[in-house]
């Protein structure tokens, strides 16, 4: 197989009919599948098993039953179930023109680089007119104009870094390093690998049907990748820690003004701050990688029981800095919590976050080419598949 034509669909049952056409005429002349990765509670599973029956190119699907990992990890999955020589990843919308599939495979080929980009940015033939609004395109081009700022030596010449429409050399990119959350899987791709870049300019158009899946959230997601690839997850750990740190000393200075004894101001400054940080790790440290950690509950454990532990023993410590060195108690606190930040992120790196295993399996459906109105397919199971710059 030369290219696997991947598409990660969430309730795009009204755009599957005409995406499937355009792309088998624009493959036409290649050895070409499409690959959907499905997230959806509609009936686009449905309709995407219908429109392969009758298709002239082959179809395949995977059904994930656990789409923590958003857009992101649908693309990886898709890149890891694909044996072809390229990969090109188009959303399901319509928004992509697949007539321009040949376009970037030519380019791929011929430039001889690891990655071609179809770039609303680039100049003539190029524009970002189908996003629904001024404001969109407002923050679309911000968005790109910050992500290119901060990463200058990834994305030299990249005009549209946080585009969803491109092609790759499968060999050119390792799945197991990228840590997909939210929709930019470019980003994760490029920000993780040193990667030879070219673009090809398209015309971003409106979307044929649906609704569009970015709101307040995608770009609050959009915001913590951009954090997560400039400085690393230890570095958000110690952000996280900092702001742990930072309320745990204010806890215990208004338990000391109140009157309480140091060791009890300590104690429940400790647990409280273990319980928020454990929050913020969820989200901001760790968020990308729940989906293959064990459960919720299961890791509170784990973190409740550690840094309880952990206080515990830094306790005698600070007993020895306030008593017997005489040092001011806020402070010794606070010297003691950053002492052991090292030990606190490789615990909850390596123990309380690290994969499940097995993988849990998905359910892919395959397709193969049919006369009209014959359908063969089976379900098989499929197994899913850490500072940078």
């Amino acid at each position: 197989m030369k290219l696997s034509v991947i598409v990660p669909t969430a309730n795009e049952a009204p755009n599957i009919e005409q995406l499937v056409n355009r792309v088998t005429l624009a493959c036409k002349d290649m050895e070409a599948e499409i690959i959907f990765v499905d997230d959806s509670t509609d009936k686009t599973p449905d309709v995407i098993g219908r429109v392969a029956s009758t298709a002239t190119l082959p179809v395949r699907m995977i059904q994930r039953t656990k789409p923590n990992s958003g857009m992101g990890g649908a693309v990886i999955e898709g890149l890891q179930s694909s044996s072809a020589d390229y990969c090109l990843v188009m959303a399901g919308d319509l928004q992509h023109p697949p007539e321009v599939i040949p376009v970037l495979l030519a380019e791929l080929e011929g430039s001889g680089h690891d990655v071609v980009m179809a770039s609303r940015y680039c100049g003539p033939g190029s524009s970002a007119h189908g996003l629904a609004s001024l404001y969109r395109r407002i923050v679309s081009g911000s968005a790109s104009l910050l992500t290119r700022c901060l990463f200058p030596s990834r994305l030299r010449g990249c005009s549209d870094p946080l585009t969803g429409f491109f092609a790759l050399r499968r060999s050119s990119v390792d799945c197991g390093s990228l840590r997909p959350a939210g929709f930019k899987i470019l980003l994760e791709i490029l920000g993780r690998h040193r990667l030879a870049v070219s673009e090809v300019p398209f015309i971003f158009g409106k979307r044929a049907a649906g609704k569009s899946k970015t709101g307040f959230r995608t770009g609050l997601d959009f915001l913590l990748q951009l954090m997560q690839l400039r400085i690393g997850r230890a570095g958000l750990f110690a952000g996280v820690g900092a702001v742990g740190t930072l309320l745990n000393l204010l806890i215990m200075g208004l338990l000391l003004a109140a009157g309480s004894h140091y060791v009890f101001a300590a104690v429940v400054a400790a647990e409280l701050t273990i319980v928020s940080n454990f929050l913020m790790q969820e989200r901001l440290v760790f968020g990308g990688t729940l989906h293959k950690a064990n459960s919720r509950t299961t890791r509170f454990l784990h973190s409740f029981g550690f840094n309880n532990a952990e206080a515990l023993l830094r306790l005698p410590i600070l007993m020895f800095m306030v008593e017997t060195l005489m040092i001011n108690s806020v402070l010794a606190q606070g010297l003691t919590l950053v002492a052991a930040f090292a030990v606190r992120y490789l615990y909850h790196s390596k123990v309380v976050y690290r994969p499940r295993q097995p993988a849990p399996a998905v359910a892919t459906l395959a397709v193969q080419p049919a006369a009209p109105g014959v359908r063969r397919g089976t379900l098989v199971p499929q197994a899913q598949g850490d500072p940078v710059m």
